[in-house]
């Protein structure tokens, strides 16, 4: 091949030039170029990014993206949450209980932005922060410094509000299948703006209980026994659920759904892996100690509260070892960044024991829980906060001090918001609607509409039960 000159290219570019159009060949220039660019560009940004000039500065950021990240795993037990209760329940109120868990992180956030977030982190007093309400995103009411000097106040925000979130889900589960709707909204509203963050207060944010040394690392009394107070005050004044306990005996009343159930509760253990390595509040190398601390309390819960039903009742309860692995969870929370792995076992194995003589003892009293909140979440709340003080760096008068104090408000504050709810607006269903079920009583909609007709028409009627039978 040769140009009009006549001159004879290499035998290459010959065959460069017969494979490729004159368009290919135009681009290898222009190849060259974005590449010689790209390459210096990438080059001086590596000199000119400030993140990478200032490692304070990216480990802001890296801190940033760790408490977002823990901040949707806190969140996402909400729906741990929901589908326990669901499946400890029966079908007839599956509806009603979804709503209640998906509404009231709804109802949190709001309660949380408005209120309870400058009452628990706002400058004021060793026993309330008094202002900040309202969060607009600056740090400065909180006593934080601005980004880019510190963490945003708005994922700080973001990650406390999925924690109090947490204490008035809690509360759903031990009224659950008989509180009236409206009642349950607006006594979440007032536990969420009001009473947890005055609390939380005392202890995270440099309070009375702080001050005289109180150790809870990520909230086993803040979160998970205020939680359970409250849910206790409200199982006492709402009365047990019909057919509960009758002839001095107690009654089961099954869930409907194990499968339901045993994916919460999965849910919940991934969703502890925010819960408790996210309240180092930074990405520290401490956080993997956290994690695996986590993980060792709640299988250490599973298999011992499994044992131990095995033992006492002759066979292994699908729905203790649940709540034993919850238990240990709980249980943990408190000491899991300063406590050694052994110790982590230990704590988690007398939690998962604990909680099924707890569930045991409530029933005796006559406190109908149909989840197992209260022992769960209070019981061993008490017990994780106690364990800081024998096997971590707390002082065990002082850790006791901080749980009656804590639990005294708290038992105190729902006890009277409960009362004043009763002898207003009311705070249980009727007779008539509870046997029914709150799915149509509450809401008019079925969980499984039409699947029990369906089944019924199927099998020709033979052998299977009605619909109201079922539902009761």
């Amino acid at each position: 091949m040769e140009n009009s000159r006549g001159i004879q290219y290499p035998r290459f570019l010959r065959s460069i030039f017969k494979n490729f159009s004159t368009s290919w060949l135009a681009c290898i220039p222009l190849v060259a170029v974005i590449t010689v660019v790209w390459s210096t560009a990438a080059h001086a940004q590596l000199y000119d990014d400030p993140v990478a000039a200032n490692p304070e500065q990216f480990q802001l950021v890296l801190d940033s993206i760790f408490l977002l990240f823990c901040s949707v795993l806190v969140i996402f037990m909400n729906a741990g949450f929901g589908m326990l209760e669901t499946g400890f329940c029966r079908q007839k109120n599956a509806v009603n209980i979804l709503s209640k868990n998906l509404i009231v992180f709804a109802i949190a956030t709001i309660a949380y932005w408005a209120i309870g977030y400058g009452l628990m982190y706002g400058e004021g007093s060793a026993f309330i922060g008094t202002s900040g309400f309202f969060f607009a995103g600056d740090g400065t009411p909180y006593g934080d410094g601005n980004y880019p000097d510190a963490v945003p106040a708005s994922i700080s925000f973001l990650f406390q509000v999925a924690f109090a979130a947490t204490a008035a889900t809690i509360v759903s589960g031990a009224v659950a299948e008989r509180i009236k709707y409206d009642a349950f909204l607006v006594f979440s509203f007032l536990l969420v703006a009001i009473s947890y963050p005055i609390t939380g207060h005392w202890v995270w944010d440099g309070g009375w209980l702080s001050e005289m040394g109180f150790s809870d690392f990520a909230g086993s009394t803040v979160v998970h026994s205020v939680g359970g107070w409250a849910a206790l005050a409200g199982a006492a004044i709402l009365g047990p659920r019909l057919g509960k306990y009758q002839e001095g005996r107690t009654s089961a009343l099954p869930g409907h759904n194990m499968g339901f159930a045993t994916l919460g509760c999965l849910i919940l253990w991934i969703g502890w892996f925010g819960f408790n390595p996210g309240s180092e509040l930074a990405a520290t190398a401490n956080v993997p100690h956290i994690a695996v601390t986590t993980n060792l309390a709640a299988a250490a819960g599973g298999i011992t509260s499994t044992l131990t039903t095995w033992t006492k009742d002759g066979k292994p309860d699908l729905s203790m070892t649940i709540n034993g692995i919850l238990a240990g969870l709980v249980g943990i929370t408190a000491g899991c960044a300063d406590v050694d792995m052994w110790e982590a076992v230990v704590i988690g194995a007398i939690a998962g024991v604990i909680v099924v003589f707890s569930v045991s003892f409530f029933d005796s009293i006559k406190i109908d829980d149909p989840v197992g909140a209260t022992s769960v979440h209070l019981v061993c709340g008490i017990w994780g906060t106690l364990a800081v003080g024998i096997f971590g760096t707390g002082n065990f008068i002082t850790q006791l001090i901080g749980i009656i104090a804590i639990g005294a408000f708290t038992l105190i504050f729902s006890g009277v918001v409960w009362s004043i709810l009763k002898a207003t607006i009311g705070i249980r269903v009727h007779r008539e609607e509870e046997m029914q079920g709150l799915d149509i009583s509450e809401h008019g909609m079925e969980a499984y509409s039409g699947f029990v007709k369906e089944a019924d028409i199927l099998s020709g009627g033979a052998g299977i039960p009605s619909s109201a039978s079922i539902n009761e």
